[in-house]
């Protein structure tokens, strides 16, 4: 805070830091005159103490007669004050930021583990996002939180936190235990929830709780790279029953393909040719096994399903695709 001409007539918070929670008044070798008079604007309040105690809280914008204002320990600062260069009285001025503190970030320290509910494995799940706040009793956080400090910042404010709500809201999701395919669908109820678990947390320290949020979640990798294989097995097994086949014959149909395209030369073109036969072979008896009643339309969506999927080659799916039209 800078003070450009001594014995100043005004007192106010000049050029304002969003991220200052609190911050002294500081004279730099000014004298305090008791003919001063002190500025609050919109979002700011103010603490006065007088010989270490705090004698008054300013919650209301505007302009304060530090001789005469109706407030009783302003009115007694003429009296307390000296004229002379120096006073031997001591009066403190702590200027703090009364309006919302916005986008306040938080997340798990560590990964909060639990077993999956769907996939029955052990997962770990990491969760971050935002809140915003207001300070609703600034002389207790004052008395017992800033003692004296010249500027406390939302840095500071931000680990005393952390520290605290982190533990509920890491107990809250252990115990949910979402599952990994659900947890994206529950962020708005984690949020609430979360919310709820952590008020009583700010409201200790004199803070209210304006707005939670849950911006994403995040699993170790392991627990995405299996998951990643469930989901093609369970993708393959999808085309299996498309196709009219077990899964373990499907399963065959692409080990003969993969042994065909890694094979070089005349073997691998004789091998790649008994592949294609025989998987067109097992092709052909998975959708001679569909019901004859079976719609024409649905034969060829089935058959394009199984092209998009890579199961079939173009070829296979050119002569199929005409065969079943054939059949109309």
């Amino acid at each position: 805070m800078n003070i450009a001409n001594q014995y100043r007539s005004v007192i106010q918070w000049e050029d304002p830091n969003e991220k200052e929670l609190f911050i002294k008044f500081t004279d730099k070798g000014d004298e305090i005159k008791n003919a001063s008079k002190l500025i609050l604007q919109p979002g700011q309040g103010c603490i006065l103490t007088y010989e270490g105690k705090v004698q008054s809280v300013l919650v209301e914008e505007g302009m304060y007669d530090l001789k005469s204002d109706n407030t009783p320990f302003l009115t007694s600062l003429k009296k307390l004050l000296s004229l002379r260069e120096r006073s031997e009285h001591v009066m403190g001025i702590w200027f703090y930021r009364k309006a919302d503190i916005l986008n306040m970030r938080w997340g798990t320290r560590v990964p909060i583990a639990y077993t999956d509910p769907i996939y029955t494995f052990p997962i770990l799940l990491s969760a971050f996002g935002n809140y915003s706040i207001r300070i609703t009793k600034p002389q207790w956080f004052f008395e017992n939180v800033i003692a004296g400090q010249e500027i406390y910042c939302h840095s500071h404010l931000k680990e005393v936190f952390i520290s605290r709500v982190t533990q509920p809201i890491t107990d809250y999701l252990a115990n949910a235990k979402f599952s990994y395919v659900n947890i994206d669908s529950n962020l708005n109820t984690i949020a609430i929830e979360a919310k709820n678990k952590t008020t009583s947390v700010f409201a200790d320290l004199g803070f209210e709780v304006l707005d939670f949020r849950i911006e994403g979640s995040q699993f170790d990798k392991d627990t995405v790279e299996r998951i990643a294989k469930i989901s093609d097995v369970q993708a393959e097994v999808l085309a299996a029953k498309i196709a009219g086949l077990e899964y373990t014959e499907m399963q065959r149909i692409a080990a003969m393909r993969d042994a065909a395209n890694n094979e070089t030369g005349a073997a691998g073109v004789l091998m790649g040719l008994n592949a294609g036969t025989q998987a067109n072979s097992a092709l052909n008896q998975g959708v001679q096994q569909q019901t004859s009643n079976e719609p024409p339309m649905i034969k060829l969506k089935k058959l394009k399903e199984l092209f998009e999927m890579e199961l079939i080659t173009e070829s296979e799916y050119t002569d199929k695709k005409k065969a079943i039209l054939d059949s109309m």
